[in-house]
């Protein structure tokens, strides 16, 4: 098929990039000249492990094309994805103005039938806005279509080329027939097409993520109430996880979800909840405890430094909101380094992917290390925000020779307690007992 996808950030570059991959002829469109041209010379724009080598060879073999017109991006496609920002207004709903913005414009271009699809995640509602505004300018026959995207960084090639399902929303027989025969070679091992409404589709999206939300702050409300109660969390997410109807996924505790997809997600749910006069208690409350806890560890950090940070400097391991990205939105590592330099603390940071954004938003608010060693050095505790694999089992000799002091906190709960007690940290997690060294060197 031939296919044309507006959009060239995270959604859109791997969109166009695995369609291309099972054969399919795909331009991407994007209103940046520079970061087409990138493109276009084989400079990949994202982090997302396995993409690059995709990308580089949909580009060699011209499966995979860039342009900044629209009109030759969907000239001759059959369907026009729309993988464009849908960022956070100042009262929380998603703003649509790039979407609505290319709709006026397809309407204005179209002159034969196409499947416009939305592959951003849009509040309900938005596939008969894009409808409208194709309609204001263009009388033929066109179909819109919700296909909302659900792909975790990290691991979004294998999200795409294995879903576990295909969520289509569309009322189209027209329509169906032919997102049918697009998504049938990705599901070959049986997992299903899910055909729905519009509407429904455009909620499922946002269901979805804002579930997965709740289910990784509930575990963190957990972690709380453990600390109180001398309970440890690691346990008790073991003893539920094991249930079939909880699932053990998502129910690691930690310093909260950032990105670019649960924190806007849930923020829009609730948004278009009040838009209709309900009030979404859980989501409420799940927005307030995560934006508490990115902060959790700070009280501690404080507590063991009798109150007073200032003068006091640390190393910060990891940056990017999840590991296998380098996506700093919403990051928890962001407000823990605003929290200690607004207390009059240094801080050192190390992400293997995150600094370069990191610096375009911070600048010289910290150090950049070259590794997670040398951040280190001459560190009086070292702070843990993001689970990247090589944090995991770090050589802790470089660590009790190169910190001032054996003290770390750590927000994403790598070590065991009592292998870490053994080597004589003073180590603070998240819903575990801390462990009873002191970790002050004499």
């Amino acid at each position: 098929m031939k296919i044309a996808v507006v959009g060239t950030g995270y959604v859109g570059l791997v969109t166009g990039t695995c369609f291309a991959e099972t054969g399919n002829d795909v331009i991407c469109v994007d209103i940046d000249a520079g970061k087409v041209k990138k493109l276009s010379n084989g400079q990949i724009t994202i982090y997302e492990p396995g993409l690059e080598k995709l990308f580089l060879r949909n580009l060699k073999e011209e499966r995979l094309k860039f342009t900044t017109s629209l009109e030759d991006g969907i000239k001759d496609a059959q369907i026009i994805f729309l993988a464009l920002p849908t960022p956070p207004g100042e009262d929380g709903s998603a703003d649509l103005k790039y979407i609505l913005g290319v709709s006026d414009s397809l309407g204005k271009i179209l002159k034969d039938y196409k499947v416009v699809v939305d592959k951003s995640t849009v509040p309900v509602g938005t596939a008969e806005k894009v409808h409208a505004a194709i309609s204001k300018n263009y009388k033929g026959e066109f179909d819109v279509v919700s296909n909302p995207e659900f792909l975790r960084e990290g691991v979004a090639v294998d999200d795409f080329m294995k879903p576990d399902r295909v969520v289509i929303g569309t009322s189209s027989e027209r329509a169906r027939k032919v997102m049918n025969d697009l998504y049938n070679p990705f599901v070959r091992q049986g997992n299903p097409i899910i055909f729905m409404d519009e509407r429904s589709a455009e909620l499922t999206k946002y269901a979805a993520n804002s579930f997965l939300a709740t289910k990784i702050t509930f575990m963190n409300e957990v972690a709380l109430l453990c600390e109180k109660l001398g309970a440890d969390v690691d346990m008790v997410r073991r003893g539920i996880g094991s249930d079939e109807r909880i699932g053990k996924r998502f129910l690691f505790p930690g310093i909260g979800y950032g990105g670019s997809c649960f924190p806007k997600d849930v923020q829009a749910l609730v948004k278009s909840s009040q838009e209709v006069s309900y009030d979404f208690r859980i989501l409420n409350a799940v927005m307030d405890v995560n934006e508490k806890q990115k902060l959790h560890l700070m009280p501690k950090v404080k507590k063991y430094f009798s109150g007073n940070l200032k003068g006091k400097h640390f190393a910060l391991w990891g940056l990017a909101f999840k590991p296998n990205t380098d996506d700093i939105r919403e990051a928890p590592a962001l407000y823990m380094i605003d929290a200690l330099v607004a207390e009059g603390a240094t801080v050192t940071v190390f992400d293997p992917e995150a600094m370069n954004n990191v610096k375009q938003l911070i600048g010289d608010k910290v150090k950049y290390a070259e590794s997670q060693y040398e951040a280190l050095e001459g560190a009086d505790a070292l702070i843990i925000a993001t689970e990247w694999n090589e944090f995991r089992t770090p050589n802790f000799l470089k660590i009790v020779t190169t910190l001032k002091s054996k003290v770390i906190f750590d927000g994403r709960n790598l070590f065991d307690i009592a292998a870490i007690r053994e080597l004589g940290f003073y180590y603070e997690s998240v819903g575990r007992a801390p462990s009873n060294a002191t970790g002050k060197k004499s």
